[in-house]
């Protein structure tokens, strides 16, 4: 019972930092959500026509709502788990009578929630733009889950190892900002020249966003199963890498 009260407290904690600051943390996606649909879709979409069989519009929505997702659910632990350290407020987490598993869970569930809300507020404002059928369900929502917690976790792993506010920028800015964006968010592999179709094969976004785009109008330019694999593997050994980093104390103890 001690357990679970400790997962409850530090989820509501969690939900309630980024809820109430809502016009930082909801309101900026949402004008970004609806700029990118206006420019890329709108403006863009109607020169370029059709990818794989689907207006330009309709292909990209998928795309952006898992970018959201992405980013926000790594930004929430990560700056979360960083400011508890930097404040000293991990010290009370590490004497109470908590296990690692449940600390890590606790943010996680954080990042997972505010990922799927702001996913969610992205997926309004597109209905605005294009209408949405989705053609698996279950497809898509184990996908968007596995992803959320996926980059959570990696965000949590950031925030551990940084050690200045300046070390909690530069992934975001420089790895997962280009990694998202150049993996088919706003296009198709099948475009590509033959080298740069075999070099996004080795980015792990692509198979994220394509399994979402699948999931919701049944488009795809990868194997789903696979997809499915190497989602669940990173999350298993991201898992497995936050828990021993915090067995070690690497980052948190003095």
């Amino acid at each position: 019972m001690s357990v679970l009260i400790a997962f409850k407290t530090i989820v509501r904690k969690e939900i309630y930092r980024f809820v109430r600051i809502w016009p930082q943390t909801l309101l900026p996606p949402a004008i970004t959500t609806a700029l990118y649909f206006l420019i890329f879709g709108k403006l863009i979409g109607e020169r370029i026509g059709t990818v794989n069989g689907v207006s330009y519009m309709d292909y990209i929505v998928p795309g952006i709502i898992l970018m959201s997702v992405i980013t926000h659910s790594y930004a929430n632990v990560v700056s979360s788990f960083y400011s508890t350290k930097f404040q000293r407020n991990i010290e009370e987490l590490l004497v109470a009578p908590v296990p690692n598993w449940v600390i890590l869970a606790g943010y996680i569930s954080g990042g997972i929630f505010r990922g799927i809300l702001v996913g969610a507020v992205v997926a309004v404002i597109s209905l605005f733009f294009a209408p949405m059928t989705i053609q698996n369900p279950l497809i898509a929502i184990a996908d968007v889950l596995l992803t959320a917690t996926l980059f959570s976790l990696a965000g949590f792993i950031n925030a551990i190892l940084a050690e200045s506010f300046d070390d909690i920028s530069i992934i975001p800015n420089f790895v997962l900002t280009p990694l998202s964006y150049l993996g088919g968010v706003f296009y198709s592999v099948d475009m590509l020249p033959q080298i740069w179709q075999h070099i996004s094969l080795g980015n792990p976004i692509l198979y994220m966003v394509n399994t979402f785009r699948y999931g919701i109008i049944g488009v795809s330019d990868v194997d789903i199963s696979l997809a499915f694999l190497m989602t669940g593997g990173f999350t298993l050994l991201l898992a497995l890498c936050a828990l021993w980093l915090l067995s070690r104390g690497t980052g948190i103890k003095t």
